[in-house]
């Protein structure tokens, strides 16, 4: 069996390969879009990451794939729908940043509460330790709204509990045991955003979570309330969330993910000046500026799965796919 292996970090490579020893593994530092001319007609197994999209090209350029296994609990950067045509599985880590992706949630909503960014600034700026102007607020009694309850979501809601929140939880799948385990109610998800103080995100994103924050309904979002989003970028559409903040009617953001994120760590000229200018991302691009440069919105860059811990657990996790896939009993298959 041959294994494609595109890194996200060189020290990977050693790791991978020590974990694989015996298995034939090819590896390439970066994306797989950065080797266009990429042909292999015997690799079985594509292992990527976020930064690669794998669609009907890619998959054309390895006809015998086998298994695409991706380093990442999201698979949006790959075609489902084409892999399953084709007979080819696609396998994920669930859980390896179940707590890593909370805690960052709740490190967003602390630095927001509490003004942290503002009171560094303003330190480091002017050497000025005046608390003038950096006045927060408790979490102790404020409902946390939280919209998924996966492994990430249930981790939030635990923090939530721990910090004396009040807990409201919006999912189409409910968990009856886990709701009587941590005591929290289940709601629509228009009674979350008309009755939270903070709304934080820890829903995957497909076709029906696309834009579930949108303009329809940002007016429903209790006024003066917090959004915090560390699961995908267009699970809010950037429109609504720049009225929301222009209107009063979001206090302030924190967001590891903006819609067209793609873009803005690339080439934002290529967008722009290219043969067929996608209008629609443009001003998304634009957009993000927007809230990049906004007071009271903090846009950090896709971070919170990044601790030495996760990393880990999404290679050993990534490896055990590959390895129970060569025994014919996959695991983590997304179905």
């Amino acid at each position: 069996m041959k294994v494609l292996y595109f890194l996200g970090e060189e020290w990977e490579e050693e790791y991978v390969e020590e974990k694989l020893d015996g298995v034939d593994v090819e590896i390439f530092s970066g994306p797989i879009q950065d080797y266009p001319d990429l042909h292999d007609d015997e690799v079985e197994v594509l292992s990527v990451f976020i930064k690669s999209h794998v669609g009907a090209e890619e998959m054309d350029k390895f006809p015998n794939i086998k298994l695409i296994a991706t380093r990442s609990t999201g698979f949006d950067h790959i075609d489902l729908e084409e892999a399953k045509k084709r007979g080819i599985i696609v396998s994920n880590v669930p859980s390896y940043g179940a707590n890593t992706v909370a805690e960052y949630a709740f490190a967003l909503l602390l630095s927001l509460s509490r003004k942290i960014p503002e009171s560094y600034e303003q330190v480091r700026e002017t050497g000025s330790f005046s608390q003038k102007g950096l006045r927060g607020f408790d979490l102790k009694g404020k409902t946390l709204g939280v919209v998924g309850c996966g492994n990430i979501g249930v981790h939030a809601i635990i923090m939530g509990k721990g910090f004396g929140m009040e807990v409201i939880v919006s999912d189409p799948h409910q968990n009856e045991e886990v709701r009587a385990e941590l005591g929290f109610k289940y709601v629509s998800l228009d009674e979350l955003l008309a009755s939270s103080d903070i709304i934080t995100i820890h829903a995957p994103y497909n076709e029906h979570t696309h834009h579930l924050i949108n303009s329809e309904n940002i007016n429903k979002i209790k006024r003066g309330a917090y959004l915090i989003n560390t699961a995908r970028g267009a699970i809010i559409e950037t429109e609504a969330l720049i009225r929301g903040l222009k209107e009063g009617i979001i206090a302030g953001a924190g967001l590891d993910v903006i819609e067209e994120e793609g873009v803005m760590m690339g080439d934002e000229t290529e967008l722009i000046y290219g043969e067929h200018p996608n209008e629609e991302g443009l001003k998304t691009v634009l957009a993000n500026h927007y809230l990049i440069d906004h007071p009271r919105v903090l846009v950090v860059p896709h971070n919170a799965f990044n601790t030495e811990e996760a990393l880990r657990r999404i290679i050993d996790t990534t490896i055990e796919n590959i390895k129970s896939f060569q025994e014919g009993n996959p695991s983590n298959v997304i179905k």
